[in-house]
């Protein structure tokens, strides 16, 4: 099986360990598990209870409690409905695997995270992509997506809110996309790992608004916790039950501490979202007074997510561009053509608050220097 380089993480490997200033950094920043047990009722005796532990796989399909924590960031999803992955790139391509085969067709959004289109392609599947547009505000043309849609349509595959643009599709477009969806059966997978932050309005997930709703989530971003590679799928119960007969072949169970982790995270995740959205809004707003001062930058203003994709007046490719930032300023940003756009640079503006401001007056003055 051939299958294309994944381009952002290829990035991210290269050079992320080295970074001085990493303003690529997709997640909230990360909570230490002291933090996340002070979180608890109880700090100590969860800590004790760890400590206890028999490292043996654990729940093969994940802990009632961890299940019945995810179905209540839904509406209508019952703890049967989840089944627990190795975080969401993992849910991704189990989905993929499961639903997907040669000869399918498969519409995706474009800019999105790039499983969503390689992975199909990789299985001999036809993949239509829906452009989504600088000038339309990165978000999707409906017209064009009923004509690239059909009746041989298995799939449409979005992102919501979007990486790398971090647009939201509000519960209109996705009542849309959803009557586009059921006129030709067709699943829509949603990558749904920034949900939670609603900087504007709510955020509903496809899988409370459709019958062949799929979403995605994991506890890395709003949660602060990639390190815990802690994911799931929420779908319908035959969906469930295929991925689970596909995941027996990819995965045993999760780490048994993760799960434990996932659901203290889970039972205050009231604390947690306000913790985190309370930064995410604020260094937006920081990001957002730099975009406006600076003349050789400009983007669509995100409203949800973590995620920036900025627009540069340079006469550099964007992998130039980023190669130079790194090696002149030691700024980590992601260059736009890993994502299929040139001339866009994307970063992550809910890490480290001194980082970011750091990491913006740098890409200030390198913005200067090659003008």
């Amino acid at each position: 099986m051939k299958i294309a380089a994944f381009k952002v993480e290829e990035w991210m490997n290269e050079y992320e360990m080295d970074a001085e200033y990493n303003i690529a950094e997709t997640c909230v920043e990360s909570l230490t598990v002291e933090e996340l047990l002070n979180f608890s009722d109880n700090p100590a005796a969860r800590l004790e209870e760890i400590k206890k532990m028999q490292l043996t796989y654990g729940d093969i399909k994940g802990s009632a409690a961890f299940k019945k924590g995810v179905s209540s960031l839904y509406d209508s999803v019952d703890p049967k409905n989840i089944l627990p992955s190795h975080g969401a790139i993992g849910a991704n391509f189990l989905l993929l695997y499961s639903l997907v085969e040669a000869d399918d067709q498969v519409v995706s959004v474009f800019p999105t995270y790039q499983q969503l289109y390689s992975i199909p392609e990789s299985f001999g599947a036809e993949v239509k992509k829906l452009d989504l547009k600088y000038e339309d505000g990165f978000l999707p043309d409906l017209e064009k997506l009923k004509e690239l849609v059909n009746p041989k349509t298995k799939l449409i595959a979005i992102n919501n809110p979007n990486n790398p643009s971090g647009v939201v599709m509000n519960k209109k477009i996705l009542a849309e996309i959803v009557e586009i969806a059921r006129a030709a059966d067709a699943y829509i997978l949603a990558d749904e790992v920034y949900r939670g932050f609603d900087l504007e309005e709510e955020i509903p997930s496809i899988v409370d608004l459709y019958e062949k709703g799929i979403s995605v989530g994991s506890m890395s971003k709003v949660f602060s916790l990639a390190g815990l590679r802690m994911g799931w799928i929420a779908a319908p119960e035959a969906v469930i039950e295929l991925c689970q007969l596909h995941r027996d072949y990819t995965t045993i169970s999760n780490s048994m501490i993760s799960d434990y982790l996932s659901v203290i995270a889970l039972e205050n995740k009231e604390k947690i979202l306000k913790r985190n959205l309370a930064k995410v809004k604020k260094q937006l707003e920081l990001l957002d007074d730099w975009v406006q001062s600076e003349d050789l930058i400009e983007y669509v203003k995100p409203n949800g997510g973590t995620t920036a994709f900025l627009k540069y007046k340079l006469d550099l490719d964007s992998e130039s561009f980023a190669k130079k930032l790194f090696k002149e300023k030691g700024v980590l940003v992601v260059p736009g053509i890993a994502f299929g756009r040139e001339k866009f640079i994307r970063i992550g503006f809910a890490g480290n608050q001194s980082e970011l401001k750091t990491g913006l007056a740098l890409l200030k003055e390198f913005l200067h220097e090659y003008n």
